[in-house]
């Protein structure tokens, strides 16, 4: 495996501050969240590959746990970061946060005692890595399907009311936007699996070659990992519309707007 120096690293992010540049002319905010989204990502990832050093050597389940929910609290804070109308109080990363534990923590959890078989099962080189995949990729679903649930919601406000009036239930009254907002969530995994292969070769199978692992056993791991994530993308997409869409209504099947945080721009 080739090994890249600081050099190398820095012409990448060259490239990144010249995307910044271009990317002012059209909307100054936007030059600015890449160079802070770029900041970042080097200083989490450094951070993580020390604390990652750190679990490989002294392996401890209490550790590998402490690590996960940090994760976990960590993608439910994001899910909501760049929603135009989330939920208030905290309940959009409360609701996002408990169903990536409900869908991507069940999911490794499985894939590692079940599928995988490592011993110990939380081996930290494996746990670690799976369940950051399956949260990075749940995160994006939950948080798109969350998003077109609450904008619709706000948005067709008249129309729901309207239904509610003539005597349809808070469920029937939201079953389309919610069928539409479970679709949008998951329209980015079954495309990354439509096009693997074809399009595009995922990241953990380009990983894995790049390190010199065969490209038969690599493609096996990626199979793996496709369908690992999007069992927990479907799971989690659902439960966030299931649970998001019980808090736009009150116990006496009103919708409830004030709920929602005002648009942001």
């Amino acid at each position: 495996m080739t090994h890249l120096s600081a050099f190398d690293l820095a012409i990448a992010a060259l490239l990144v501050i010249l995307l910044a540049i271009l990317s002012a002319r059209v909307q100054r905010d936007l030059a600015v969240q890449i160079l802070i989204a770029a900041l970042r990502t080097t200083v989490q990832l450094l951070l993580v590959g020390l604390v990652l050093k750190t679990l490989f050597t002294h392996v401890h389940w209490g550790w590998v746990g402490l690590m996960a929910t940090f994760m976990l609290l960590v993608a439910g804070r994001e899910v909501t970061a760049r929603q135009a109308r989330g939920l208030t109080r905290g309940w959009g990363i409360a609701v996002g946060t408990l169903s990536m534990f409900l869908s991507s923590f069940a999911v490794t959890l499985f894939a590692l005692i079940a599928i995988i078989g490592t011993d110990p099962w939380y081996a930290p080189q494996y746990a670690i890595p799976l369940l950051g995949m399956l949260l990075g990729n749940t995160m994006s679903g939950v948080a798109i399907s969350m998003d077109r649930l609450t904008q619709q919601a706000y948005q067709q406000r008249a129309e729901i009311e309207a239904r509610l009036m003539l005597g349809q239930s808070s469920r029937e009254a939201l079953r389309d936007y919610k069928r539409d907002a479970v679709r949008a969530g998951l329209i980015p995994i079954i495309n990354a699996m439509a096009a693997a292969g074809v399009v595009s070769l995922p990241g953990m199978m380009t990983g894995q070659i790049l390190a010199g692992a065969e490209p038969v056993e690599a493609v096996k791991y990626q199979i793996l990992i496709m369908f690992l994530i999007a069992v927990g993308t479907g799971l989690g997409t659902l439960a966030a519309v299931g649970i998001a869409s019980r808090r736009l209504f009150d116990e006496r099947q009103r919708l409830r707007l004030d709920r929602l945080q005002s648009a942001r721009s």
